[in-house]
């Protein structure tokens, strides 16, 4: 199949029988991002070149200008937030790449660590969050009891949560999101080790920690495609959350491909893959769309050198739209942003053209490519 660009602007209720999910890369609301919102933790970092938190929002000031403190709790998401309700997605995930707590107790086998303050969780409300997903190598950065820390503090938000728990069973545990009367949305949040998430993070039957993979091997696939069949019903459609990989460059291991093939091959829907620092390839397999990575959306990056060619500064929100009976893909649009003074902002053409490029070769492999819209949107077209 090949999706024209004949109607570049379908919302949730342009058609009947779709659903229309929003996802964007890492959101990484600690260090800098923490220090600039209302409720500030204490800036004490561990890294081994920098101590203070605040040196990242120096960072971004001397590249971008001054950024006048605190910021509104929807700063961060800036011009995301129009997109947002033009487009009304019927169902909202993001990757939530950052522990929400107060805790000092930082877990010392790593060197970077995210913290927000809980005071802060309003800078995640404000986007309106569906489902934030915790399976990843920084929700435990400051030990086990910042995880239920950061799990009641969201669901005080009313925000649902999925690939972390207080046990096996609750990290295991899908997030469900009822779309109208005719469709559920099950999230499932897994993590592997290749991404950073330490083998200790696991969750346990008596112990929290994170929905982790031991392995992307056909045991681990079939044993989880049978608890996604478990809990899929008529009318259900399947997302797998997976941060998996290493944080730049674009090829895709071959595992990652075998795994993210056989997810669907067992029911899987959409497979909503992240950690990279920069947008990834793009492939429909049998009808289904794999993200294998969405980039980082919200972070402190700005200023910091060494890898200025994947253009990190630059951000997509993916508005992904499925056949609500079969979950197959209809449409795929992204919308290019930009970090600009920690803020997210639309980009210039050059930009949105250097984003269609690029994916669009890193993608070749996979059959797909992006078409630049009139809007600087970027719309997918696959075989």
């Amino acid at each position: 199949m090949s999706q024209s660009s004949s109607h570049p602007h379908l919302s949730a209720t342009d058609e009947a029988g779709t659903v229309t999910l929003f996802l964007c890369g890492d959101v990484m609301t600690g260090r800098g991002i923490d220090q600039i919102l209302s409720h500030p933790s204490a800036p004490n970092l561990h890294e081994h070149y920098v101590r203070d938190a605040s040196i990242y929002v120096k960072l971004a000031e001397d590249v971008s200008g001054a950024i006048s403190t605190p910021v509104e709790a929807s700063y961060l998401w800036g011009e995301a937030l129009q997109e947002l309700d033009r487009v009304s997605p019927d169902v909202r995930i993001i990757n939530l790449e950052t522990s929400i707590t107060t805790s000092e107790d930082y877990w010392r086998e790593k060197g970077i660590h995210y913290r927000m303050h809980p005071a802060n969780v309003t800078s995640l409300k404000v986007m309106h969050p569906d489902v934030v997903v915790l399976a990843n190598n920084h929700v435990l950065d400051y030990g086990y009891d910042s995880l239920a820390e950061t799990l009641a503090t969201l669901r005080q938000a009313g925000i649902e949560t999925a690939g972390a728990g207080c046990n096996l069973d609750e990290a295991q545990r899908p997030a469900t999101i009822r779309v109208r009367r005719t469709n559920v949305i099950l999230v499932f949040g897994l993590g592997t080790e290749d991404s950073g998430v330490l083998p200790t993070w696991s969750a346990l039957e008596h112990r929290p920690g994170v929905n982790l993979l031991d392995s992307l091997s056909e045991r681990a696939v079939l044993a989880l495609g049978g608890r996604m069949r478990a809990a899929k019903r008529p009318g259900d459609l399947v997302v797998a959350s997976i941060h998996w990989g290493s944080n730049w460059g674009y090829e895709v291991p071959t595992a990652h491909t075998r795994f993210a093939h056989r997810l669907i091959d067992l029911g899987v829907d959409l497979v909503y893959g992240h950690s990279s620092h920069h947008p990834r390839p793009i492939e429909v397999y049998d009808g289904k769309l794999i993200l294998y990575g969405c980039g980082d959306f919200i972070n402190d990056y700005e200023g910091i050198r060494g890898y200025e060619k994947f253009r990190d500064e630059l951000r997509l929100m993916y508005f992904t739209q499925l056949d609500a009976l079969t979950g197959s893909l209809v449409q795929l649009r992204m919308v290019p942003m930009k970090s600009v003074r920690l803020q997210l902002t639309r980009t210039a053409r050059e930009d949105a053209e250097w984003l269609s490029r690029t994916l669009t070769k890193a993608s070749l492999r996979f059959g797909t490519r992006t078409t630049l819209l009139g809007d600087d949107s970027l719309l997918l077209e696959w075989k």
